[in-house]
C-alpha cells in the first residue's frame, strides 16, 4: 500500500534548482534513506513532506491526500521529527519531552504519562528516568528519547534528518540498531536523511541516492552495492567496501552456528557445569522461551558462587547481537570494529539463534580478496573460550 506519493517535485532557489523532478512512491512499513553528497538536494527533500519547506512545483499525496491542501500546523504533528541537535527542551522532564506532541493533541494525562512510561522501556532507559532534565542524560541517552519523542504520538511516518552524525561510532551504532529495530516492531515508515553509505546500507530497506537534486539511483542496498548506476554510485560506495564473493552466502543466519546457552532461571553450580562440559568461559543467557537475556562469564560465577544467587541475578544484560537476516558485509565490519570474537545471533522475536564467530567472517573476508585457490593456508591454531 502507497502511503507517500511525491510526484515531479521541484524546489528553485534563486534560478537554481535544488530538487529537479524528483519522484517517489513510499510503502507503509519502508525504511527509506536519501544519501548523496552536501547539496545534493537529500534535506531539501526531506524538509518538503512535512511542509518545512514548499515545493516549487510538484505533488506530495500522503495516504491519497495533497499535503498542500492540509493544515501544516496538524500535518506536522501526524509526522514524527528527529533532528541531528535532538532538540528536546531543556526546561522540560523527560516525561514532558516525549509526550509534547501527545500534550499539543489533548491526550489526557493519564494517557500521556501510560505513553511516555511505554516509550521509555522501549529503548530500555529506567522509569526513574522520566523525572530527570535532559542535562542529566548523557548525549546517547538524549537521543534515544528523541528518537522515542518522535513516536510517542504514533505517527505513521518518521524523518530523521542526520540524527546521528554527531555521535561517537560505539553509541551511533547501538542508536542504529534502536532505530531498525523500534522500525521493524512497530511497523513504522522511516525516512532517513545520512551522508554515511555505510549507515544507509545497514538500515535501508530502499537507498535513494542524490546528485545536483536528481534521483541517481534508486533501489534495495544489495542491488546498489551490486549494480550500481553510474561513476558516482561506484565513488559513492567506495572501493574499499566488501562485496559479496560468495552470493549464495549473504545473511548471518547462513553461517551461524549453534550457541552455548543457559536459562536465567538456572544455578550458579549448574552454569559452572555446562561451561566445563563446553569448554567455555562465557554462557549466553536466555529466559524459558529462548529469548536472549545477556551473558555471564566465569569472573562472574566465582564472585557469586554459593550465595544462591540464579544466573538472572549477575548476568550482564548489556550485550551486542545481530538479527539472523542481517548481511554478511556489515557484521563483518562490525564485529571487526568491536573485537568480539564471537556474537549471538537472534531472530525478530529476538529469540537466541546461534552465534556467529569472528574467524568465520575473517575467513569469509579471505575469500572475497583471494579466491578460494589463492589462499595462504589455515593455521592449525584455534580459539577456544568465551563467546561473547
Amino acid at each position: 500500500m502507497v502511503l507517500l506519493k511525491m510526484s515531479h517535485l521541484n524546489k528553485i532557489y534563486g534560478g537554481t534548482k535544488a530538487v529537479d523532478d524528483f519522484n517517489l512512491e513510499i510503502e507503509k512499513g519502508e525504511f527509506i534513506c536519501f544519501i548523496g553528497t552536501s547539496g545534493s538536494g537529500k534535506t531539501t527533500t526531506m524538509r518538503m513532506i512535512n511542509r518545512m519547506l514548499h515545493q516549487t512545483s510538484g505533488t506530495i499525496e500522503i495516504n491519497g491526500e495533497d499535503i498542500s491542501k492540509m493544515d501544516p500546523v496538524k500535518l506536522r504533528r501526524k509526522i514524527g521529527y528527529v533532528i541531528q541537535n535532538i532538540g528536546l527542551m531543556p526546561h522540560m522532564t523527560i516525561r514532558d519531552n516525549i509526550t509534547l506532541v501527545p500534550r499539543l493533541l489533548k491526550w489526557s494525562e493519564e494517557k500521556r504519562n501510560e505513553k511516555a512510561k511505554e516509550m521509555i522501556k522501549l529503548v530500555e532507559l529506567p522509569e526513574d528516568y522520566l523525572d530527570r532534565y535532559p542535562a542529566e542524560l548523557s548525549g546517547g541517552q538524549q537521543q534515544r528519547i528523541g528518537v522515542i519523542r518522535a513516536l510517542a504520538a504514533d505517527q505513521d511516518i518518521i524523518l530523521m534528518d542526520e540524527p546521528f552524525g554527531a555521535l561517537d561510532p560505539i553509541t551511533r551504532e547501538s542508536l542504529q540498531d534502536l532505530v531498525k529495530d523500534l522500525q521493524e516492531r512497530l511497523g513504522k515508515t522511516f525516512i532517513f536523511v545520512t551522508h554515511d553509505m555505510d549507515e544507509a546500507l545497514t538500515l535501508a530497506t530502499k537507498i535513494v541516492i542524490m546528485s545536483h537534486g536528481k534521483q541517481v539511483q534508486v533501489d534495495t542496498p544489495d542491488n546498489i552495492l551490486r549494480h550500481p548506476a553510474n561513476e558516482f554510485v561506484e565513488s559513492l560506495i567506495g572501493q574499499e567496501r566488501l562485496i559479496q564473493a560468495r552470493p549464495s552466502i549473504t545473511t548471518v543466519g547462513q553461517v551461524a552456528t549453534k550457541a552455548v546457552s543457559a536459562r536465567e532461571s538456572q544455578t550458579l553450580k549448574e552454569a559452572l557445569g555446562e561451561m566445563h562440559t563446553k569448554r567455555v568461559d562465557t554462557l549466553l543467557v536466555t529466559d524459558d522461551a529462548g529469548v536472549l537475556r545477556g551473558f555471564v562469564g566465569i569472573e562472574q560465577i566465582n564472585q557469586f558462587y554459593g550465595t544462591g544467587k540464579k544466573i538472572g541475578d549477575i548476568m550482564d544484560k548489556n550485550i551486542f547481537y545481530v538479527k539472523e537476516d542481517s548481511v554478511i558485509r556489515d557484521t563483518v565490519e562490525r564485529i571487526l570494529k568491536r573485537g568480539f570474537k564471537n556474537v549471538p545471533v537472534i531472530d525478530h522475536d529476538h529469540h537466541l539463534v546461534g552465534i556467529v564467530t569472528r574467524a568465520t567472517l575473517v575467513d569469509m573476508v579471505y575469500d572475497a580478496l583471494w579466491g578460494e585457490s589463492d589462499k595462504p593456508e589455515k593455521s592449525d591454531d584455534t580459539e577456544v573460550g568465551d563467546q561473547a
